[in-house]
């Protein structure tokens, strides 16, 4: 089933790209695990959760409820990945922000509106995963892997870790699901 929004309005910049927001989303503990939600278009298939730009919605914003919306969690807005050009066909520019997750819902909307899924990826999975389908999600996850950190420096989040291990206590993952642990 695909998404469909009667009375959303495309926006676009003075070069006439349309203008998007996304999240890599990710948890404190678990830093190595990035949150990915099936495509409305191609349900078996994995994208960072993303959608285009209200009018007058500040990017930032925009990326938040994108997020809130797909994939049903809630957070802290870290910094601002890059901005990326998609498919110069389709003309998109895309603000990446980095988000922390504190909440996750069980049900939100497009899980119940269009049956979409999420699940959590080791970093180098997810980063596979997206070069089959979504080549330019994929480049948000490897500008982070370069050794960027996550947040704006204001928090205790850390970088990502050059191997796939993070030690974690089980005080730490408590309340989260098991998934995430």
């Amino acid at each position: 089933m695909m998404k469909f929004k009667p009375n959303q309005t495309r926006t676009y910049d003075r070069e006439g790209f349309k203008k998007r927001a996304a999240c890599p989303c990710f948890t404190i503990m678990s830093i190595v695990q990035v949150l990915l939600v099936s495509s409305s278009r191609y349900p078996d298939q994995w994208i960072v959760p993303g959608g285009g730009m209200e009018p007058e919605e500040e990017p930032g914003g925009a990326a938040v409820r994108e997020v809130y919306e797909e994939a049903g969690v809630k957070g802290k807005l870290g910094r601002l990945l890059g901005i990326f050009e998609q498919n110069q066909d389709r003309k998109h520019r895309t603000y990446v922000y980095v988000l922390t997750v504190t909440e996750i819902l069980e049900d939100w909307e497009d899980s119940v509106n269009i049956g979409r899924k999420r699940e959590w990826f080791k970093v180098e999975d997810a980063i596979k995963v997206l070069q089959c389908h979504k080549p330019v999600h994929a480049e948000y996850l490897e500008k982070l892997k370069l050794g960027c950190s996550p947040t704006n420096g204001n928090s205790t989040v850390p970088s990502l870790p050059d191997s796939n291990t993070l030690f974690v206590t089980a005080a730490q993952t408590s309340g989260l699901p098991s998934s995430v642990r």
